[in-house]
């Protein structure tokens, strides 16, 4: 699984090489007035951004427990990271749409295409670099699933958010160094301009793709099924627990859960015991979760268990 020190590096890693790549490329883009160019410099400024904004959000989440948030500050993540898939739209696909359109307009021929092609082989150097990091990061996490599986079952945005956009710098780079090249060889100056829309609609669907996933996760998931499972044994082999009927979580973050369980206890315990038995629950399922925030356990029968579930699936 990744861990929270290999995710930081992998963040500081992606901003770094981007903030230096969007220099160069804006650069460039002023030297040779390439569309594609500029394009792939707002981009990648647009990348360095979010690479800050995913350092705050983990920051934040990290803070603890207060009066006003009593469970935690674990869901600033998950808002962040929507925040980021908001900016790669607007501000990055928006933006390289926008150049595209205004240079089919009125298309003018790049100057000095070399500088271009200098600029966007370093820029494949550095984000190739950052890029399987990021790989390699999210392979610990994924173990055998397959990444799009791994991506929805994951509770943490930092670990696949920074891979999906450098996998779009990537791409986008590749449309980039397609539309200068084009342009110069055919003499089709409107190809640089076409390329940056190609970019700008890259930015578009990862930032659909990336909004959806941290959607679901800022609305509220459930922990992860093996997690639940994990629960109702240790609650099921308390002496005293009759049935661990079932669970109700929330994932309020990568390493936050808020577990309500539902029990049946033995018949004729007194307030006190049922008091040891929720302790001795509790305290089980800590050293095996740490990441559980916090428990409520609810008294009732199997029965009236399944009835409440019932009623709950028939409303949905």
């Amino acid at each position: 699984m990744a861990t929270k020190t290999g995710s930081r590096l992998v963040i500081y890693a992606a901003l770094a090489g981007n903030l230096l790549i969007a220099l160069t490329k804006f650069g460039a883009a002023a030297f040779t007035g390439s569309a594609a160019m500029l394009s792939e410099g707002v981009h990648s400024l647009v990348d360095t951004g979010n690479q800050g904004l995913l350092l705050y959000g983990m920051h934040r989440a990290a803070k603890p427990a207060d009066r006003k948030h009593p469970l935690g500050h674990g869901r600033e993540l998950y808002f962040w990271s929507f925040i980021v898939a908001l900016l790669v739209f607007a501000l990055g696909a928006g933006v390289s749409i926008y150049q595209g359109i205004h240079h089919l307009a009125e298309p003018e021929p790049i100057q000095n295409p070399r500088v271009n092609y200098v600029v966007l082989g370093l820029s494949l150097l550095f984000e190739g670099s950052s890029w399987f990091l990021a790989l390699r990061e999210f392979r610990g996490l994924k173990g055998r699933r397959g990444y799009i599986e791994a991506v929805r079952r994951s509770k943490d945005p930092t670990t696949f958010t920074v891979l999906f956009e450098d996998s779009a710098a990537l791409v986008g780079l590749l449309i980039a160094l397609a539309g200068v090249a084009g342009a110069q060889l055919t003499g089709l100056a409107w190809l640089d301009g076409a390329a940056s829309i190609g970019i700008g609609l890259v930015l578009a669907v990862t930032a659909v793709f990336l909004a959806r996933e941290t959607k679901a996760l800022l609305i509220g998931e459930a922990a992860y099924p093996e997690t639940v499972a994990s629960i109702l044994r240790i609650a099921a082999d308390d002496p005293d627990i009759a049935s661990a009927n079932g669970v109700v979580s929330t994932q309020l973050g990568p390493q936050q859960i808020v577990i309500a369980l539902s029990a049946e206890f033995e018949d004729g315990l007194d307030a006190p015991a049922i008091e040891r038995a929720v302790l001795r629950v509790e305290q089980a399922m800590r050293a095996a979760h740490p990441e559980i925030v916090a428990l409520f356990v609810k008294p009732q029968t199997a029965a009236t268990w399944r009835r409440a579930r019932a009623a709950l699936d028939g409303e949905a």
